[in-house]
């Protein structure tokens, strides 16, 4: 019989495929359909102009089809450096951006390049889990670095939580689950940690373009020798809809790249090339329509403070960019919580365990709110206050 790699069977499953699977076999009839807020990705295709773009390249461009170079188009990332230096006010160079099929290819590059099996990486917790999952699958040790009720972490306790086998810190801001924009003195505390450690300082910025902040949202690339310690992360995906189109970036020191480039080559050979010019396209044409994208999101995100604040039994931790971090009534674990709300609401949202190490994260739940309108937030709330009759409505 053939042998199974024991470090990717003892890894978690899917959460977002697993809490899909609640939906078999449940009816949602016409005037309840589900209402899901699951997953942290845009519903709604590219904006047209954008689709018309790539039909255009599809049609008229021969090496939309082909292969391209390992680390990226060099438009692409010559276009991201510049827009970068701006928007951090430092100087980035082509050369130290990879573009990856889609951010999540970013992280296991970076960890590639840092760490090996045996080795440890701190994720504050609630981490984000397909961090946890491939940090597991590649017998890499996720350290979990506890928050507190503020979701923000604590340099200090990270400093307890180094061994000689930490290689990296990771940080997500705005933070997926939690929706809280880290300070920009806390994450220079945390690459200053980092640095005195000889360790990593990794940044996901996935969400960055729907920080309530204006300006840069940290001033670590102005640091001339940013790239002996940070490493940033950055999605196009949810900010030009572009998911399925899987298109990411890194931006990490150039000899980083040397080993980023070997990876890039074996697990993709190049990032797909409808993504990348549907991304370069977006970065040329489609800054006003991310302000307007923006400002929408950031509506949202009030709708849900709002409302959460009338909701009996429900505390909010943490909400921003596309999501809300909660604890919700207790009386039940939050797996058991988050199936009940699908069978008598017609709601999909993910339990707090799934964001945590086993046995963690009890009594929470991440809503993604970004994946409904204004509208829909208000029939989520409606649904929720039908759950406790005695609550007025609101």
């Amino acid at each position: 019989m053939a042998h199974w790699n024991p470090a990717l069977t003892a890894t978690s499953a899917p959460p977002i495929m697993e809490a899909r699977r609640w939906l078999d076999g449940v009816a949602f009839p016409p005037d309840r359909p589900l209402l899901n807020v699951s997953q942290a990705a845009p519903v709604d295709p590219p904006p047209l102009a954008l689709r018309e773009a790539l039909a255009d390249a599809a049609l008229n461009t021969p090496e939309a089809h082909l292969y391209g170079p390992v680390l990226g188009n060099e438009n692409l990332r010559a276009e991201l450096a510049a827009q970068w230096s701006v928007a951090y006010g430092a100087p980035i160079a082509p050369g130290n951006v990879a573009i990856t099929q889609g951010c999540n290819q970013a992280f296991t590059a970076a960890i590639a390049s840092l760490a090996q099996s045996g080795d440890e990486v701190i994720l504050p917790t609630p981490w984000y889990f397909n961090h946890a999952m491939w940090l597991n699958m590649n017998s890499i040790r996720p350290v979990p670095l506890p928050t507190g009720p503020d979701l923000l972490p604590d340099p200090e306790l990270a400093q307890t939580l180094i061994t000689d086998r930490t290689r990296a810190i990771v940080l997500v801001s705005p933070n997926n689950p939690g929706g809280v924009e880290y300070p920009a003195t806390l994450i220079e505390r945390f690459r200053d940690l980092a640095r005195s450690k000889g360790i990593a300082l990794i940044v996901d910025e996935t969400y960055r373009d729907f920080d309530s902040r204006d300006g840069a949202p940290h001033p670590l690339f102005q640091d001339p020798d940013w790239a002996d310690t940070f490493i940033h992360l950055y999605s196009f995906s949810k900010v030009f809809r572009l998911t399925g189109h899987r298109v990411g970036a890194i931006v990490a020191g150039a000899a980083r790249m040397v080993e980023i480039e070997k990876f890039l080559d074996c697990v993709s050979i190049s990032a797909s090339q409808m993504g990348q010019i549907g991304a370069l396209w977006g970065l040329r044409n489609l800054g006003d329509w991310v302000a307007s994208e923006r400002a929408e999101i950031l509506a949202r995100r009030a709708a849900m403070v709002e409302g959460l604040q009338s909701l009996p039994g429900w505390k909010m931790l943490g909400c921003g960019a596309y999501f809300t971090y909660v604890q919700h009534p207790q009386g039940m674990s939050s797996p058991a919580f988050c199936q009940h709300l699908v069978q008598t609401a017609g709601i999909l949202m993910l339990p707090g365990t799934m964001f945590h190490p086993p046995g963690q994260g009890d009594g929470t739940a991440r809503i993604a709110f970004a994946n409904i309108d204004m509208a829909g937030i208000n029939t989520l709330f409606t649904r929720l206050h039908a759950l406790a009759p005695s609550a007025p409505k609101p």
